[in-house]
């Protein structure tokens, strides 16, 4: 009887933790996926917490899994076999869900990264926006905060705006200032937010300029899941008349969390096989 090969992958975020659980082959099956928000919290015991309850559900065991991968900041969690910098589980995870793509578009909290690859979804080359950059996920959910719009609520919103008004793109601060003017000013919620998302937008685009990408272009991450954002990339793309094709998916989120675990079946094995090879 064939073996089953189950591994996790967990992508630590700065704000949320996204873990997948895989039978691994060479065509995964996703068996599982969560999210938890941090919320201030030791993220380790939060990246526990959920590991255990999808082993629960799964009535699987710690030592049934083949191996635990992790990624983004997870590299700390003691409760793994190994760990995968964020560009190349990002990668792997949009060519998973986006057959064909030949670039990805990570859209993180912290900073942007236009990645190009090839057919097994490695890495060829890169280009990403700064931290400090205001083209960023945590950027869109402060400013949503402030002006009252719920997380999953902020594409639609941006979808309603009819003269939307770019912040600056220098740093988040003031940026974040520009947002607050723009209220005192009257400025609609729709067209602050659909301005937020055409400025980072203008950078994704000189992103994968640079990069000279080629489609199609997948988008990953938890911007890559708002519709808004989506339709102001699209839009820029056209205006600059670049013959860009993007595609996106549901659990674009996991893109970090899914690539990582489909890595760690692909260690796991090339690990047996040398094993092998030494016996």
């Amino acid at each position: 009887m064939k073996e089953k090969i189950y591994t996790i992958g967990i992508d630590v975020g700065s704000s949320l933790i996204k873990a997948s659980l895989i039978e691994y082959s060479a065509n995964p099956v996703i068996l599982d996926k969560r999210t938890e928000k941090i919320r201030k919290r030791n993220p380790e015991v939060v990246a526990d917490q959920v590991m255990d309850s999808i082993l629960e559900t799964h009535n699987l065991t710690f030592e049934d899994i083949a191996y635990v991968a992790t990624t983004g900041e997870g590299e700390l969690l003691k409760r793994k076999k190994g760990h995968f910098y964020s560009m190349t589980t990002h990668a792997r995870g949009g060519i998973f869900m986006n057959e064909g793509a030949k670039t990805v578009v990570d859209m993180g909290a912290l900073y942007v990264r236009a990645i190009k690859i090839n057919e097994l979804g490695r890495v060829l080359n890169y280009k990403m926006t700064g931290q400090c950059a205001s083209g960023s996920g945590q950027f869109v959910e402060n400013i949503s905060k402030y002006l009252g719009v719920a997380i999953e609520d902020v594409g639609e919103t941006s979808l309603k705006a009819t003269n939307p008004e770019k912040p600056s793109g220098i740093c988040s601060v003031l940026a974040e200032t520009d947002v607050i003017n723009m209220v005192s000013r009257g400025i609609t919620t729709p067209d602050i937010i659909k301005g937020i998302h055409l400025s980072i937008a203008d950078k994704i685009i000189k992103l994968l300029t640079s990069l000279k990408a080629e489609s199609p272009i997948a988008l990953t991450g938890g911007m890559a899941i708002n519709h808004g954002m989506v339709q102001a990339i699209e839009e820029l793309a056209h205006k600059a008349n670049l013959n860009y094709q993007f595609v996106t998916h549901q659990d674009a989120i996991f893109a970090g969390s899914y690539g990582a675990a489909i890595w760690g079946g692909y260690r796991y094995l090339k690990l047996k096989s040398d094993n092998a090879i030494v016996l």
